[in-house]
């Protein structure tokens, strides 16, 4: 008996210890450097905020945490996300400040699940010189490709098939069918690769080469699969950003029929849609900002939509309207960064505008549409279509 009571004893001072850990590792942060620190509040031990900062919400709003934590603390507060000590920044100039200073003051810095999804290889997660290297072919690439006529026939080319498909068809859910888009896409880039690998087997004058595939394609340290791999997320510019897009200027055109006129549709779509709410860094050291500092070590996580959606560089900021940017000013342009900053700005920024254009100009001459049921982009805190954005099409009587 007594020794079950000291065992019992021994294992609750060693549950009372690691609780006591626990608690310790999760407020420690929040005690040093108090004076520095922006405001804010860490939450529960372990998860912190986590629950509350991933709440779902309409992807052209803030959402309920932001709203509440930014009319308590102001636009850079403190927290506890993803099991870490954070800063977020709703502050369009500290964002920008930290996209600008990558891999001098800050580091792209993504949870570990999310190396497991992308790859660890991917162009989103790695830092460096990986990073550099990776980046440079891809803006090989999509210089090459940009420059390439054939290449935007073919997507012209797919576009048209696949609105053509809708022709006996009143409804359709339209992210599904945008993705089927960019399957094809994908297809059609392994079988330029697949053809151009065996036409540099049969040529005598391999090494003359002429663009970037004939580069990667002699490349010897990547596997084929790693090859089509890297063609299709860097060179691609992500398709799955492109379908959702387009989803979204289809979404808001069809609850804004008269601002199909207006040339800036897409940027007021990247806008309102926030297709990426943040990104990952981390401080590489003690980083002073303003009136504040950013400890070494936390994590920052700048709000991209939080800057889209301020009123004080868009006006009435939470409605659609294209016809903001006919008076686009510089203070409306470094508050828009719908595909990041700096050294990782997205490069396939301009070919995603390019293939969204496309479409969109398509499917605006073929038909008439409008938003069936109460389907809204709603962020998780990646952007969806809870129900896939089911439309109502009609031909549109006036296409020549």
């Amino acid at each position: 008996m007594v020794e079950e009571g000291l065992l019992s004893l021994l294992c609750l001072g060693l549950t009372a210890l690691a609780l006591g850990l626990l608690l310790l590792h999760h407020f420690l942060p929040f005690l040093l450097k108090l004076g520095f620190a922006p405001r804010g509040s860490f939450g529960f031990p372990l998860v912190g905020e986590t629950l509350q900062f991933l709440s779902p919400h309409a992807s052209n709003s803030l959402g309920f945490f932001l709203e509440d934590h930014i009319s308590r603390y102001g636009k850079v507060f403190k927290s506890h996300l993803f099991f870490t000590p954070t800063i977020v920044s709703c502050d369009m100039e500290l964002n920008q400040f930290i996209l600008q200073n990558e891999e001098k003051l800050f580091q792209c810095s993504y949870p570990k699940p999310i190396h497991g999804i992308l790859g660890k290889s991917s162009m989103i997660v790695v830092v460096g010189e990986t990073h550099k290297k990776l980046r440079s072919l891809a803006l090989t690439l999509v210089n090459t490709t940009r420059s390439s006529a054939g290449y935007l026939i073919d997507i012209e080319k797919i576009a048209i098939q696949l609105i053509d498909s809708w022709k006996k068809r009143d409804r359709i859910l339209f992210c599904e069918e945008a993705r089927k888009a960019r399957e094809r896409i994908s297809l059609t880039v392994k079988s330029i690769v697949e053809e151009r690998r065996k036409k540099n087997t049969m040529d005598s004058s391999i090494n003359k080469r002429k663009d970037f595939l004939d580069v990667l394609l002699s490349t010897s340290n990547l596997s084929d699969e790693e090859k089509v791999s890297f063609v299709l997320d860097s060179l691609l510019g992500g398709y799955e950003t492109t379908s959702l897009l387009i989803s979204m200027a289809v979404y808001f055109l069809g609850q804004s029929p008269s601002s199909l006129k207006q040339l800036k549709v897409i940027n007021e779509a990247l806008r309102c849609g926030n297709i990426v709410k943040f990104v990952h860094r981390k401080a590489l050291r003690d980083v002073i900002f303003k009136d504040y500092i950013i400890p070494s070590g936390w994590q920052v996580l700048p709000v991209i939509s939080a800057v889209h959606l301020d009123s004080s560089f868009h006006r009435a900021s939470l409605l659609f309207n294209p016809w903001r940017w006919e008076d686009q000013n510089q203070l409306m342009s470094k508050s828009f960064t719908p595909f990041g900053g700096g050294p990782r700005l997205c490069p396939g920024s301009e070919l995603a505008r390019v293939e969204a254009a496309i479409f969109l100009h398509h499917f605006v001459l073929k038909y008439r549409w409008r938003i069936e049921g109460d389907d809204i982009p709603m962020a998780h805190p990646y952007v969806d279509f809870p129900k896939g954005l089911p439309i109502v099409i009609d031909p549109n009587l006036n296409e020549t």
